[in-house]
């Protein structure tokens, strides 16, 4: 019997949503300083919308991944998107301040469930020697969304005004829902596109012994449950170094258009596409170690070459980079660290999402849930201080060392904590 490969597919829908979902959350960085205009905001307030997509994203992005484990990825994931679709089309009618921080913590709430569910599909979807190559291909969309989403957001905001531009994303959104809705399904098994050779790829093991759950628990994590993965060392390594790649993230997301103005008095259209490069490196980086984290694992076997390394070797990398950013008065020279310390602290992303799958893959949309808290986190802090520091002192320079720091601290902590072939769990909660 020939094999089917309709998890591909499945893999490809969730990179379509995860590119509409970012291009979403980052489109008001390129729109607000035509909003600060319009509406007379301070750099603060600016910084605490900018924030507010990161409270709301906190709350969902860790009760997401227990609702996937409960009832699933598709139901979750469909109501998501129908909900970030109507709150990012609320955007275009923001008056004030209020209203338009409001629409950011309910684009951050709806949109809080994309990553768990991604997740949670991916672990039930795919086999354990294709799960980094398959989250790095789905990932691939968030460095991919960024890179397109400047050309194509500023352009809008060129033709259309800045209301009738997040109108139009609104549409964007609406339009992959039914998709989803009716070609995917939870469990491989119940799938009429999948045949019984695929299906038994799916479930089959790699060297570590891992298999597939063949299907979401339907229950919420009990304490038990919880406690074990608020305890395991490598669970926490893996989130505290994450959140220091969502502090990058949201950073350059949120602000580099802002910097790239302010600094260097770049126009909008010439600020999407300077943004293009660093977002495009990583695209092709996060793609190239997805493959390389799986290869690694099917040549030793051990998760710790294949994940761990990568993890506190990328952001090593990042944090050396970006120290020339905070020093340096050449536009060149900014955009070249900017590019190396984006591409590097992203190039691992498929290796921490599979850490999740690796250690609990009975629990991996809950695991994800707890390591996307952290993420959220660092999505308000990264913009609420940068904003609070321009008030202060009007440069981005201790914005800059400030990552560096933390990058190096990420560094340390994985290789002293995280050790997945050790701390893995072996059974399926």
């Amino acid at each position: 019997m020939t094999r089917t490969n309709y998890r591909w597919f499945v893999v490809f829908l969730l990179f379509a949503i995860t590119v509409v979902n970012y291009i979403d959350r980052a489109a008001i960085a390129y729109a607000i300083p035509i909003i600060q205009k319009d509406l007379g905001l301070s750099p603060a307030l600016v910084g605490a919308i900018l924030g507010a997509f990161g409270l709301g994203y906190a709350v969902t992005t860790l009760l997401g991944g227990f609702a996937v484990d409960r009832y699933g990825a598709r139901l979750v994931l469909t109501v998501a998107a129908l909900l970030w679709s109507l709150s990012i089309g609320s955007t275009a009618l923001a008056t004030g301040f209020v209203v338009l921080y409001a629409a950011r913590i309910l684009l951050g709430i709806s949109e809080g469930p994309n990553f768990p569910a991604l997740t949670g599909a991916v672990s039930h979807w795919l086999s354990p020697h294709e799960r980094a190559t398959a989250l790095g291909n789905a990932l691939l969309a968030v460095p991919l969304a960024l890179a397109i989403g400047g050309p194509i957001v500023t352009l809008l905001l060129r033709w259309l005004d800045w209301r009738l531009t997040f109108a139009a994303l609104f549409v964007l959104s609406v339009l992959w829902i039914p998709f989803w809705f009716f070609l995917f399904r939870d469990n491989p098994a119940d799938s009429p596109h999948v045949n019984g050779a695929e299906l038994a790829h799916i479930r089959s093991a790699d060297l570590t012994g891992a298999t597939v759950p063949h299907a979401a628990p339907r229950s919420w994590p009990g304490a038990d449950v919880l406690k074990a993965l608020l305890t395991n060392a490598t669970l926490l390594a893996n989130t505290w170094a994450f959140f220091v790649f969502g502090y990058f993230l949201f950073f350059f997301m949120t602000w580099l258009p802002s910097y790239l103005e302010r600094r260097y008095g770049l126009q909008l259209q010439a600020v999407g596409l300077f943004t293009v490069l660093p977002w495009l490196t990583a695209a092709v980086l996060l793609g190239l170690m997805g493959h390389w984290s799986d290869r690694l694992l099917k040549s030793t076997g051990r998760l710790r070459v294949a994940r761990s390394y990568l993890i506190a070797g990328s952001q090593f990398v990042a944090a050396l980079a970006i120290v020339p950013v905070a020093l340096t008065d050449n536009l060149a020279v900014a955009i070249a660290g900017i590019t190396v310390a984006v591409a590097a602290s992203m190039g691992a992303n498929a290796a921490y999402y599979a850490v999740n799958v690796d250690i609990v893959p009975g629990r991996a949309a809950t695991a994800l849930g707890i390591m996307d808290f952290a993420f959220a986190i660092a999505g308000f802090l990264a913009p609420a201080i940068t904003g609070w520091v321009l008030d202060l002192r009007g440069s981005f320079a201790d914005g800059f060392l400030l990552m560096t720091v933390l990058a190096l601290s990420s560094v340390l902590v994985v290789l002293l904590f995280h050790h997945p072939d050790r701390d893995r769990e072996r059974r399926s909660e």
